[in-house]
């Protein structure tokens, strides 16, 4: 597929979008370090990973010594997500005490605003717009090849593969100010994930080799996943999927019946059947984490229980969810800060409405009722959306580059003289060679793209060579 994004500037302040929204706007207050951003480090040098760095790295690269500045109108903004405390804490004591520092790409932003988003439906066409909230353990960094921190601040391997050890931020904390520990990645795994009350057969991803992993609490900061065989994929299954690696236990837990004797009582005195049913609301039966939420699944009953919708670690939450759209407001607990002290996300709120017709969809971009859109935007409405660009003032990009298409064979064929074939190394070369990759990117990419071997594998191994990309091309 080829993936169209929009970038439509408004009254002067554009935006790009990270695994959160960073705005760029002048006239911002300096704190203590440097103001430095993607295109003027302000001499700051770069740290262990592209665009980020851990706090203390950020301040002893800078020379400098951080303070921390939060959303003025971020009381207003907790007060819209019902079961939420009333008073917010100071933003030092909101953040962790080790929060993830952001270099902005062109400038310090500053705070405000709705960014306006356009999906197909609920859970249909949607993943783009969770992209820009989105968080996992780690993610990829914009050169999509680098794994870099996220949700923790650091990892470790052990040199076989069968260990992996992640180490969380002293002093996080959920969307309603609860702490956010390794209890909560344990509970996801042994709870959510591996149970057959909630799911009724585990992914494939929590299993290796079909077999479960152990995963243990070493401390509140500290979480390890022993694993029955190698799995070198794992690292790269967090910092790409969209089912997070963790849930709120101390929110989930009380109504699920493998932990608490009064789940069930619980879960009756506000409507529902039993504490399972509450946990289906909340969590629901798949890891899609964009799924309905309990205000559209079941809102009349969800008005008993003690929040609208599950805590989160992203950077905005849901807080209306309707058949046309949903609305969402910045979680106050957000655990990145901009090189300035300046906690994100700047974007207050994120309003998201359902065109499930394409050329509804097409009319509303051209009139520039969204800011941004990548997913579900095709090749054959990229004319009459570069026609309008200037009219709609937004801005198109075709992104070849971040297209994996690829071609393999079946070497497991219930064919087995198909089998026999497809299994021959020989096959595979010759097939590899006969293929006219150039023709096709010239063809279907408009020569931006850039043809190779498929050979994605993340970290990779010891034995992998960059001349791998280019084996067995056309001669």
């Amino acid at each position: 597929m080829l993936y169209l994004k929009i970038k439509r500037t408004m009254m002067g302040v554009g935006f790009i979008a990270v695994s959160i929204l960073l705005l760029t706007a002048a006239n911002t207050v300096w704190a203590g370090c440097p103001a430095s951003t993607v295109a003027d480090m302000k001499g700051v040098k770069a740290g262990q990973f592209p665009q980020q760095f851990e706090l203390a790295e950020f301040e002893k690269l800078a020379g400098c010594k951080m303070t921390f500045q939060g959303n003025p109108d971020i009381a207003r903004l907790n007060g819209k997500i019902r079961g939420n405390p009333s008073s917010v804490p100071s933003v030092a004591n909101r953040l962790p005490s080790e929060p993830l520092v952001y270099a902005p790409y062109e400038s310090i932003g500053k705070y405000g605003g709705t960014l306006d988003v356009l999906s197909n439906a609920t859970e249909a066409g949607t993943s783009d717009f969770l992209s820009v909230r989105h968080v996992n353990l780690v993610r990829f960094s914009d050169d999509l090849q680098t794994i870099v921190p996220n949700i923790a601040k650091g990892w470790k391997w052990n040199s076989d593969f069968t260990q992996l050890t992640f180490y969380l931020r002293k002093g996080h904390r959920w969307s309603d100010g609860a702490p956010f520990t390794a209890d909560d990645v344990k509970f996801w795994y042994d709870h959510l994930a591996l149970s057959p009350l909630i799911m009724e057969k585990p992914k494939d991803y929590v299993l290796v080799g079909g077999k479960r992993m152990t995963v243990d609490v070493v401390n509140p900061q500290t979480v390890v996943f022993n694993l029955p065989a190698p799995k070198p994929g794992l690292l790269a299954h967090f910092a790409f999927s969209f089912a997070q690696g963790f849930q709120p236990k101390h929110f989930l837990a009380p109504y699920h019946p493998e932990l608490s004797p009064n789940a069930d009582k619980l879960a009756q005195k506000a409507g529902f059947e039993n504490g399972l049913a509450v946990i289906k609301a909340y969590f629901g039966n798949s890891d899609w984490t964009d799924t309905p939420s309990p205000l559209l699944n079941s809102p009349d009953k969800v008005a008993k229980l003690p929040a609208d919708v599950i805590p989160t670690l992203e950077s905005h939450m849901t807080i209306t969810d309707t058949t046309e759209g949903r609305h969402l407001v910045a979680n106050p607990y957000f655990h990145i800060v901009d090189t300035q002290g300046n906690q994100l996300p700047y974007i207050s709120e994120q309003d998201e409405i359902y065109a499930n017709d394409n050329e509804v969809r097409i009319l509303k971009l051209v009139n520039a009722e969204a800011d941004y859109k990548s997913q579900s935007l095709q090749l054959p409405s990229a004319p009459i959306l570069l026609e309008n660009q200037q009219k709609g003032d937004y801005t198109i990009h075709l992104r070849p580059e971040i297209t994996m298409a690829n071609i393999s064979f079946n070497v497991t064929s219930d064919n087995m003289e198909k089998r026999k074939v497809f299994g021959d190394l020989r096959f595979r070369q010759a097939m590899s060679v006969a293929m006219n990759r150039a023709e096709i990117n010239e063809v279907v990419y408009f020569g931006l793209g850039t043809p190779q071997q498929y050979t994605a594998f993340a970290p990779s191994p010891s034995f992998y060579r960059r001349q791998m990309d280019e084996l067995y091309d056309r001669v």
